[in-house]
């Protein structure tokens, strides 16, 4: 690739730019959530159909990740972001627009593909932009802390457009964004072209994307059907096939969708089995919370999402502050166990929760520890990740990471949630045997915690676990060399481009060659 290492400041305006972008592609995941019931009023689909304005979304994002990596690689960053820009644009559009179910489902599935174009593409750039040890652990702090507030930042906006404008407008806003990142993208991003043009691996692209959009669409059916549905272990048997064929596929390509030197490599898969740990097991703080505060706190949507912005600003302090000056001095084996000795923590507070509970004493606690252990685990993990890696492959890494994120989410969506439910039925069934009818309220919305209550036991085992993987699998210390102009191939760089060494000649990475 010919990359050029922008100056400093210039730096920072590239962070600011690919900030907004990844804000956008994040709280799109849920800022549509809240308008949904205004949204089926006044387009009249039904209540089976809504899960499909969610699930369009996430299948196409998920099941397209790695060949907008691929494409990042091939056609340059800034192309890539300028066309997933607009083209997210034009779908949102078109959504806020829709006068049909049909019309919403397809843009939001449009949206997905072009957001996997982006995903990839602003996580490559930030890899290539950042390759000094300080800068690099501070840029992506600042990258966690989006990403990771995403979520919350969807939820409070789509309450506040829901409840003071339209539904429509949890859409429209991405015009916005949109336009703001691509004045960005022209002015700041470097083309990042590459020198040498392959052939994009359509073999690959068939059975990645194939597998990936099983597997996803095998998880997503587990929670609205049942893992015993045909559907659900057919489309996940479908699916672990399809990528085992992919992986066989890429053995023996010329030019591999996701090269496979990018996996094998001790940094890299301790970092992205840290990443779907922590996927699997966040999904508790997001999903059960949300119905917790309305359902039993009675909280407006607009409050929910208000009252999610401590573990936000719990995660913006850990990544901001601890990771972004701790990582490129001990590297992430101890940041990232640490990390997850709070995640499991944070669940295991989140257990205590009850009917009487109040949001100061027994919510706010498990937030605030919850949010300081992801920060210490998503900026080192990712950061990881990304590292070390050949500038030809960074678009193919990124995705990678961006994938392992969406499955290990629909794990957790579908795992967690069929424990819960499973869990609070038995409960349910037992209490009402047993009481008054007087009582039956009360007693379903304790059989409705106590499911949520084992999920979240479930969960602080996922991070139980990843404390022990993470520390396993992550070498001690930073690694010395700096993979990003040791791996390079020669005839694909611009020597005069390659970025500097740092003082201490540390940078965080994998071993040479990753």
């Amino acid at each position: 690739m010919r990359t050029r290492t922008p100056r400093p400041v210039r730096r920072w305006w590239v962070l600011a730019v690919l900030a907004v972008t990844q804000l956008m592609v994040a709280l799109d995941v849920t800022v549509i959530n809240i308008a949904l019931p205004r949204a089926q009023g006044a387009l009249h689909f039904s209540t089976a159909n809504r899960q499909w304005v969610i699930t369009a979304y996430a299948l196409a994002f998920g099941s397209l990740l790695l060949l907008g990596g691929r494409l990042s690689d091939l056609w340059g960053r800034r192309r890539t972001l300028v066309i997933g820009l607009v083209g997210f644009a034009l779908a949102s559009a078109v959504g806020g627009a829709a006068d049909s179910f049909t019309v919403l489902v397809s843009a939001r599935a449009v949206q997905g593909a072009f957001g996997a174009l982006l995903a990839p593409a602003v996580l490559a750039t930030l890899t290539t932009t950042f390759t000094r040890p300080h800068e690099r652990a501070t840029a992506f702090s600042v990258f966690v802390v989006v990403a990771g507030s995403g979520a919350a930042v969807g939820l409070l906006l789509g309450g506040a457009l829901t409840q003071w404008a339209s539904w429509r407008w949890c859409l429209f806003i991405n015009l916005a964004f949109a336009a703001i990142a691509l004045v960005g993208v022209v002015v700041f991003v470097g083309a990042g072209r590459a020198t040498h043009a392959t052939p994009l691996d359509l073999g690959g692209t068939v059975l990645g994307s194939g597998g990936l959009l099983l597997v996803v669409y095998g998880f997503a059916h587990a929670v609205t059907a049942s893992w015993g549905a045909p559907t659900t272990w057919g489309s996940l048997v479908a699916g672990a096939l399809t990528v085992s064929g992919f992986v066989a596929w890429q053995h023996r390509a010329a030019h591999p969708l996701l090269p496979l030197r990018v996996i094998l490599n001790r940094i890299r898969a301790g970092s992205l089995v840290a990443l779907f740990i922590t996927s699997a097991g966040t999904f508790g703080v997001s999903l059960f919370l949300a119905y917790y505060l309305q359902t039993v706190l009675g909280y407006s949507p607009l409050r929910t999402g208000v009252a999610f912005l401590p573990l936000v600003a719990a995660i913006a302090v850990s990544a901001g502050v601890a990771s972004a000056r701790l990582l490129a001095t001990v590297g992430p084996r101890p940041l990232v166990p640490a990390g997850m000795i709070l995640a499991t923590l944070g669940m295991i507070l989140f257990t205590r929760l009850t009917v009487q509970a109040n949001y100061l004493g027994n919510v706010l606690p498990g937030l605030v520890v919850t949010g300081l252990g992801l920060g210490l685990i998503l900026a080192p993990a990712i950061a990881s990740a990304t590292a070390g890696v050949r500038r030809v492959d960074a678009g193919a890494a990124s995705a990678l990471v961006n994938a392992v994120q969406q499955i290990g989410g629909s794990v957790g969506v579908a795992l967690l949630n069929t424990i819960a439910v499973s869990v609070s039925a038995r409960a349910a069934a037992h209490a009402s045997s047993t009481s008054s009818r007087a009582a039956a309220g009360v007693n379903a919305a304790r059989a409705t915690l106590h499911g949520d209550a084992v999920a979240f036991w479930w969960a602080a085992g996922f991070f139980a676990v990843g404390t022990l993987v993470s520390a396993g699998l992550l070498p001690s210390g930073v690694p010395d060399h700096d993979a990003t102009d040791a791996a390079q191939p020669a005839p694909s760089v611009d020597a005069s481009t390659r970025p500097r060494r740092s003082r201490a000649g540390r940078v965080l990475r994998g071993t040479a060659g990753g």
